[in-house]
């Protein structure tokens, strides 16, 4: 069952009502962070939420370090890890879209068919005034996280039940070319692990929304 340890208030899941919320937050510019575990619907939210609000999603995964880079660093068989993101460059860019100096940030899209990010792929103009940023880490307790997660305007932690969340990302591995049974091994070993260590950080979150 979901039921992540938090003081936060739980909200449902409900895009209108969720939409409701982000509109009733202070600002000329609006950062909303979706926070979960691996497949617990943070991407599947941000679309829903960005059609309602006429928002921009900045992925944190377009900051996961390049593959080759991975390699080099011997890092490559536990991707996802904390280890495996530009913390720092994912701090810079957040605080650079809070700021709202800029004209327009432009900034990086993880793409699953090359398993790589892509540069300059996002474009966010300084007249939108929502933003919605969703991954992993948003509420890891190390200084460049926290330091991104200061400048938003509020970070929520989606909670969902754990066997639910593990068929998804099983079925998203196999969609993107890995075997079954590769899939759920690297699902048990890497993703799990992943979400032991997220599932501790829900106590930072502003909200829990209760997926489902």
């Amino acid at each position: 069952m979901a039921g992540v340890d938090s003081r936060a208030p739980r909200i449902a899941c409900d895009v209108d009502a969720l939409a409701d919320r982000v509109r009733a937050m202070p600002g000329q510019r609006v950062i909303l962070g979706l926070c979960g575990t691996p497949g617990a619907g943070k991407s599947t939210l941000a679309g829903a939420l960005a059609a309602a609000l006429g928002a921009v999603v900045v992925p944190m995964d377009g900051f996961h370090l390049a593959q080759a880079e991975l390699e080099r660093l011997g890092r490559a068989d536990r991707k996802g890890a904390p280890d495996t993101f530009d913390a720092a460059g994912y701090r810079s860019m957040i605080v650079r879209l809070a700021e709202r100096r800029d004209d327009v940030v432009y900034a990086p899209r993880f793409d699953r068919e090359i398993e790589d990010s892509v540069a300059g792929a996002i474009a966010v103009p300084r007249g939108i005034r929502y933003v919605i940023t969703e991954g992993n880490y948003l509420l890891r307790n190390e200084p460049d996280w926290r330091a991104a997660h200061a400048a938003m305007s509020a970070v929520w932690y989606l909670d969902i039940d754990p066997a639910v969340r593990r068929e998804r990302l099983i079925a998203r591995h196999v969609a993107f070319g890995r075997s079954p049974s590769a899939a759920r091994e690297w699902v048990l070993r890497s993703d799990e692990a992943n979400a032991r260590e997220i599932e501790r950080d829900a106590t930072r979150a502003d909200a829990i929304v209760a997926q489902h």
